[in-house]
């Protein structure tokens, strides 16, 4: 049997590229929508404990089936040694082959390369954003203006921070997190 897997990393992300490249090649076709990074990957295991020897597993792409090099290369070892094949068919690549194993190791190290790349420019941009001044995250809640009045209701004793967190129509949290944001108010 050809078994088919398929990751995309948020329900919003179309797979329908893959879909239509894996399923006239497949058997049956296993599609994840979760980050390839997540600690556990329910149908990528569900897929692995089908694979019997003689199957052949099938990717469209190695980024879109492993988490890094080493992953790739430890399961690409794991299905050899079960009699499993493994296809990459965007790159051509067949496991069974001993060429194809070996361009499989050097793409699995371009991949993992890739997505270092990918982070370390998105950490980049983020620091040279910050550089200029450009706020990064979600909006604050409250307003420095809305933190000094709190504290001042804080200091004269008139109410609790639960009481001041309600009227601001906030978790006590949130107001706790915000006093300390504004030190100099204190």
């Amino acid at each position: 049997m050809k078994i088919g897997y398929l990751r995309v990393s948020t329900e919003e992300q179309n797979a329908d590229r893959q879909i239509d490249a894996l399923k006239p090649l497949c058997d049956e076709v296993f599609i994840e929508k979760l980050s390839a990074t997540a600690p556990k990957r329910p149908v990528f295991d569900r897929m692995m404990r089908k694979l019997k020897k003689g199957d052949t597993l099938v990717v469209w792409d190695l980024d879109r089936a492993f988490r890094s090099t080493v992953d790739a290369i430890l399961q690409e070892k794991r299905l050899r040694e079960n009699g499993i094949a493994f296809e990459i068919i965007s790159l051509n690549v067949n496991t069974s082959e001993p060429a194809g194993e070996f361009a499989y190791s050097v793409m699995a190290a371009a991949a993992q390369l890739e997505r270092r790349m990918i982070s370390k420019r998105t950490k980049e941009g983020l620091a040279a954003a910050r550089k200029r001044g450009v706020r990064l995250g979600r909006k604050p809640k409250l307003s420095q203006k809305q933190v000094r009045q709190a504290q001042e209701k804080l200091d004269a004793g008139t109410h609790t921070q639960a009481e001041i967190a309600a009227m601001l129509g906030v978790h006590p949290r949130t107001l706790a997190r915000a006093l300390k944001r504004y030190p100099e108010l204190t």
